[in-house]
């Protein structure tokens, strides 16, 4: 197995496994269709390793504002930097053309909360019951990153 993951376009092609990927990551998944027209409008972008795909992020950039709507790493390949590399890598392509980049992430998921904040994102505020789950309401946190001073 490669060590070194390619980060590349999302294909039309991709969908089918981003949709099962997805099922697998969140309680309330977005259907193929969500990710259908995802691809026809925001920024899409998928993560392989040894040509299979384990990775995906989904998102916007307008008027010098990015947010992440979607980034999930297959359960199989978590746990290996992978998720930190996808992440850096939307960084990347957004930090020469966005002043700020968002994202909220579910109060309960500590584990993409702190490879967010390992990342530089900060929490800036808190969505109260914005998420409905099996438990009952949960709150949504924002985080951001500050790409320096506005233009």
């Amino acid at each position: 197995m490669s060590d070194n993951p390619s980060v590349r376009a999302m294909l039309a092609e991709d969908i089918a496994a981003i949709a099962a990927i997805e099922q697998q990551v969140t309680p309330h998944p977005w259907n193929q269709n969500q990710f259908q027209d995802s691809f026809a409008k925001h920024r899409c972008l998928t993560m392989t390793l040894d040509g299979k795909l384990v990775g995906y992020a989904i998102y916007t950039l307008v008027a010098g504002e990015a947010e992440i709507l979607n980034i999930a790493i297959a359960p199989r390949w978590q746990g290996r930097g992978l998720g930190s590399q996808l992440l850096d890598a939307v960084i990347e392509r957004v930090s020469g053309e966005a002043e700020h980049l968002f994202l909220e992430v579910r109060a309960d998921n500590i584990s993409a909360q702190t490879l967010y904040q390992n990342a530089g994102l900060v929490e800036i505020c808190v969505r109260r019951n914005y998420y409905r789950t099996a438990a009952g309401p949960m709150d949504a946190i924002i985080m951001a990153m500050d790409f320096g001073t506005c233009r």
